[in-house]
């Protein structure tokens, strides 16, 4: 798979990613979700004070970034919901979690959901349909200078394509995309959505090949925390998955992942940092 590197349209970037890109580690995004029906941990922290309390753990526990999200965007049987509830289950929340003092990202696929939460204060954007489905995303993320996760995804898993090749002309849209309204490379991080529109082997796919999407020459995140294809290897639900999620956010790592979003934080962190001491010694 071939890839042509964009190129720079601005000499220096937004001064979060350089901060989370700067060490031997891969920063960590901690997932927070304020959603009744999200796959591993939907109604947990819908209650505001749950969601405070659940940022600040995750903080404590070492995350660089609190990504939150109103909207489960699970890969299967998710409800879509307005704006407006979004925005509802929004408004008690991220200003506080903003307020705790590390950067924060809205997850979100609505540019009205995106204004308002980078008016509150929120650093980044993470787009799980990767500026591809709401055509406002993309400008209003030119017009703030904000980074943004552009994430592969896909209406349904074929198991018939080639999945690289699909990640990559997908990404080639998207920063064609970015390239038109003004989004500077240097902005951008790209995604592999694990376990959004594949199937099982096309997420361990994804995840054996990652190497090949550095090629793009933008940072990668990697999310695998607690996905199902970890339960065709072994059998297990949810919130059994640690090890799994720790294995594959290990070897992307290993592979050119400079993000790791994950929900089991302290788990992560550690195993991050253990692994990159390990590689200094060598």
């Amino acid at each position: 798979m071939i890839a042509a590197k964009p190129s720079p349209t601005a000499a220096t970037g937004h001064p979060v990613l350089p901060a989370l890109l700067s060490r031997p580690y891969p920063a960590v995004m901690g997932v927070l979700n304020v959603t009744p029906d999200s796959f591993s941990d939907g109604g947990q922290f819908t209650a505001p004070e749950r969601a405070l309390a659940q940022a600040r753990r995750m903080i404590a526990e070492g995350a660089d970034i609190i990504d939150v999200g109103a909207e489960s965007t699970r890969p299967y049987g998710s409800e879509p919901i307005s704006a407006e509830e979004e925005l509802k289950r929004l408004q008690p929340v991220l200003p506080d979690i903003v307020a705790l003092g590390i950067p924060v990202s809205i997850d979100s696929m609505k540019s009205a959901v995106v204004a308002w939460a980078l008016d509150q204060g929120a650093a980044i954007t993470n787009d799980v349909w990767g500026l591809q489905r709401d055509s406002g995303i993309a400008g209003l993320v030119a017009e703030r200078g904000v980074p943004v996760i552009v994430m592969h995804n896909r209406e349904r898993a074929d198991p018939a394509i080639d999945i690289m090749q699909d990640i990559a002309d997908f990404f080639a849209r998207s920063l064609d995309i970015a390239a038109k309204v003004g989004i500077s490379s240097d902005k951008i991080v790209l995604d592999p959505g694990i376990g959004f529109g594949k199937t099982p082997e096309q997420s361990l796919t994804a995840l054996a090949r990652l190497g090949e999407l550095q090629s793009f020459g933008l940072p990668l995140l990697v999310g695998a925390s607690r996905k199902r294809f970890i339960s065709t290897v072994t059998p297990s639900e949810p919130h059994q998955r640690l090890g799994g999620s720790i294995a594959a956010h290990l070897l992307a790592a290993q592979n050119g992942a400079r993000i790791i979003r994950a929900h089991d934080v302290a788990e992560t962190v550690q195993a991050l940092r253990v692994a990159a001491a390990i590689r200094e010694q060598g």
